[in-house]
C-alpha cells in the first residue's frame, strides 16, 4: 500500500503569491527585501532538486484595481494599474532569484519589451524545460479578471500538475476560523464539495477553470517558515482539491 505520507511528486508546478505577502505587516514599504529574500531562497531550494517553477504574483501591495473601483475610478483603468503593480513585484522576485544564481524570466500580458518578454505560451514552457523558473506579470493582460484567475490559466496553459496558492490561512476550513474557534480544516476536498458548501478557494472564474481542467488546488499558510519549499516539493501540508477529495 501506497504510504499517504510520503511527499507528492511533481514536475512542474504554478505557484501563487500574494503582493500583500511582500510586504512586512506594519511597515510602510510596499516591498520588504528580507520577505523576498526568505521567499527566493525556499524557491531556489525547491528548484535545485529539478522541478519546473512557474509564478504568478498579485500586486496588492501596491494597487487593488477593485478597491479603486468602489472610491469611483473607472474599473477597467484601474485593474490595468493593479497589472503594472504585478509587474513591479515580478521584477522584484526575478532581482533576488537570480541574485541567487536561479536562471529566471519574466513574461508580462502586457507588451513591455525594456523590462520583460511578451507572454508566449511555447516559449514559457521551453524556458521551463530548460531550468529557468518562469514568472508571470500584468495577470491576463485583461481587467476583470484577478491574478487567482491568472495562475489558473496560465497553470493550465503551461500543463502544470498543481496550483500552489500560499495564503494567510493554513488551509480550507468549514467556516471562517478567524471567526469560529471549532471551525474544522480539510485536508483533501473535492471540487464538488466545495461548490456545495460555498467554500471559498479563489474566486469563482479561477475555481471553475481549475475544475474544468481537472487541475488540483493547493492552498497553504506562507506564514510558517519553510512552508513554500515544502509545498512546492510535495509534502503535505495545507488542503488539497481535486476532484476526487
Amino acid at each position: 500500500m501506497a504510504d499517504s505520507t510520503a511527499p507528492r511528486k511533481f514536475r512542474r508546478v504554478l505557484l501563487k503569491l500574494s503582493g500583500e505577502a511582500l510586504r512586512e505587516p506594519g511597515s510602510q514599504e510596499n516591498i520588504s527585501p528580507p520577505i523576498v529574500e526568505d521567499m527566493a531562497a525556499q524557491i531556489k531550494a525547491a528548484h535545485q532538486t529539478g522541478l519546473e517553477i512557474a509564478l504568478v504574483v498579485g500586486g496588492g501591495n501596491f494597487w487593488r484595481g477593485i478597491t479603486a473601483s468602489n472610491k469611483g475610478m473607472e474599473r477597467a483603468t484601474a485593474d490595468y494599474m493593479g497589472m503594472l503593480a504585478t509587474v513591479m513585484n515580478s521584477l522584484a522576485v526575478q532581482s533576488m532569484l537570480e541574485a541567487m544564481d536561479v536562471p529566471t524570466r519574466v513574461q508580462s500580458a502586457i507588451k513591455m519589451d525594456n523590462v520583460a518578454e511578451p507572454f508566449v505560451r511555447r516559449k514559457a514552457m521551453r524556458h521551463l524545460e530548460l531550468g529557468r523558473v518562469v514568472i508571470f506579470a500584468a495577470g491576463t493582460g485583461n481587467p476583470f479578471f484577478s491574478t487567482d484567475t491568472t495562475a489558473a490559466l496560465r497553470a493550465s496553459e503551461i500543463n502544470a500538475e498543481i496550483v500552489l496558492k500560499a495564503t494567510k490561512v493554513d488551509g480550507i476550513y468549514d467556516s471562517d476560523p478567524n471567526k469560529n474557534p471549532n471551525a474544522v480544516k480539510f485536508d483533501r476536498v473535492s471540487f464538488h464539495e466545495c461548490l456545495t458548501r460555498q467554500l471559498k478557494v479563489m474566486d469563482s472564474t479561477a475555481f471553475s477553470l481549475c475544475m474544468e481542467n481537472n487541475m488540483p488546488i493547493g492552498v497553504f499558510s506562507m506564514n510558517e517558515p519553510d512552508n513554500i519549499r515544502r509545498a512546492l516539493v510535495g509534502e503535505h501540508i495545507g488542503t488539497m482539491v481535486d476532484a476526487k477529495g
